[in-house]
């Protein structure tokens, strides 16, 4: 069921169950696809049973989840992509019996090639474990563990951003030289004859140490609780660099699970257009404000500071 929509020329905006949004898209329609998935049962964001997020364990998210990507092959270009952000899930005692990793960023690529998917190529970015440490107190970044037993210390889990294919001719070729860089500025590749080499060596590194983990949509007015504790909107500048390697201006970029708007917001601002769905109510709202704000900055982007705006 769709609970709301908001339809201008640049972008649509569901609010509902992104199944059954996807369902009604037509086959071979959008041009790459790009979205961060609930991390099963890690975080629950609503008590609706058709929350991803809202399940007892793995299997069960993945059982939810297959009606989705099939529904996104379905939808998706022949040789087009499809990026999804995810990380490795923690275990611990109390849910699994075992304090471990479970490989969450597997069980995802083995879903879409059952699918018909192509495993195309990931990226690994970078996460300061410190910061992790901090925020989870994990058992396994503790100081305390390592002079008590270095038997049970790990390192700290990075994000993925894994990139599929669906297999086929791709109609609409993305072609040409990088003209300019995403990534922190003080990182930026030598200005010179070789610029689109030296920006393209950036891009092709296995690991992204150059993304700026701060910049990402405001996310406080999205808040629906106090005790809310987990809306993580995706880092813009890895959104940025998947959209400048994988899409061209004017291509259709869909977000399945839009949140409070970052990959939309991103690609409206970059010339292209988004199709998002998004299943609670305060995200949505949020959403729709932030897509308003990028179409503003897309038609005068030299009059308006829009992270400010949307800011404020």
């Amino acid at each position: 069921m769709i609970m709301d929509q908001t339809i201008s020329e640049t972008f649509a905006a569901y609010h509902g169950d992104c199944v059954e949004v996807v369902k009604q898209l037509p086959s071979n329609s959008i041009d790459y696809i790009i979205f961060s998935p609930p991390f099963a049962s890690l975080y629950t964001y609503s008590a609706s049973e058709r929350d991803m997020g809202n399940v007892k364990n793995e299997a069960e998210f993945a059982e939810h989840y297959r009606y989705l990507s099939t529904e996104l092959y379905r939808v998706l270009k022949p040789g087009r992509l499809l990026s999804f952000h995810c990380m490795n899930l923690p275990t611990t005692k109390q849910t699994n019996g075992y304090i471990g990793i479970s490989d969450f960023r597997g069980d995802l690529i083995r879903l879409h090639q059952s699918d018909g998917f192509i495993y195309h190529s990931e990226v690994c970015i970078w996460k300061d474990p410190v910061t992790a440490m901090q925020r989870t107190k994990a058992l396994g970044l503790l100081h305390k563990q390592v002079k008590k037993d270095k038997a049970m210390v790990r390192q700290g889990i990075p994000d993925y951003l894994v990139t599929m294919r669906k297999p086929g001719v791709n109609p609409d070729p993305i072609s040409g030289p990088f003209t300019y860089y995403v990534g922190d500025e003080d990182e930026e590749p030598m200005r010179d004859d070789n610029y689109s080499v030296n920006v393209w060596q950036r891009y092709a590194s296995p690991v992204w140490f150059d993304v700026n983990p701060s910049r990402t949509l405001q996310k406080e007015s999205a808040r629906e609780h106090p005790d809310e504790k987990h809306i993580c909107p995706l880092q813009l500048d890895v959104i940025d660099r998947a959209l400048h390697l994988w899409t061209n201006p004017g291509d259709t970029v869909l977000s399945p699970f839009g949140g409070i708007g970052s990959e939309g917001y991103e690609a409206v601002k970059m010339g292209r257009k988004a199709v998002l769905a998004e299943l609670k109510g305060s995200y949505y709202k949020q959403l729709v404000k932030n897509m308003q704000a990028a179409e503003i900055a897309a038609a005068a982007p030299q009059l308006f500071d829009l992270e400010a705006m949307v800011a404020a």
